[in-house]
């Protein structure tokens, strides 16, 4: 489950603190922000460095170099991190996986997962807020559970 789908989750990828929680957030690419923010914000985004917090209790989405900050709510995705979205590709969310983990039936659903993604048929870029691969979130939940 290493290989990403994201061609941008690279190594260059940088991370700043979030100035509402003080999490560490990494960098997410202009592409999923416009994805992301809904019209007619989208609109007015103004190019810069971002960064996402993945801290659902925060209510910051996305902040700048430049300062500029997006809350939660602006996002299309809001519904699915307040409901703890482990695969916004796909639509798989955590308690699901768990529920399926504890019936011993998590396996064909990281499997479908992980065909699909190999297939080039996620878009992990747009869909997931973080920008970033979902097929990391599956390892984490397991071994954090």
């Amino acid at each position: 489950m290493s290989d990403c789908c994201c061609p941008t989750n690279t190594s260059t990828k940088t991370k700043q603190i979030c100035p509402e929680c003080g999490a560490t957030c990494k960098s997410v690419g202009m592409s999923t922000l416009y994805h992301q923010v809904r019209f007619p914000e989208n609109q007015a985004l103004i190019t810069d460095s971002y960064y996402f917090c993945l801290v659902k209790t925060c209510s910051i989405a996305y902040f700048s170099n430049a300062g500029n900050t997006l809350p939660k709510q602006l996002l299309r995705s809001c519904q699915a991190i307040q409901n703890d979205a482990l695969c916004y590709c796909f639509d798989i969310d955590a308690e699901q996986y768990l529920s399926a983990l504890k019936a011993q039936r998590a396996e064909p659903i990281k499997d479908f997962v992980m065909q699909r993604t190999q297939a080039g048929e996620c878009a992990c870029e747009i869909r997931n807020p973080s920008g970033q691969c979902c097929l990391a979130n599956f390892k984490y939940l397991e071994t954090s559970h």
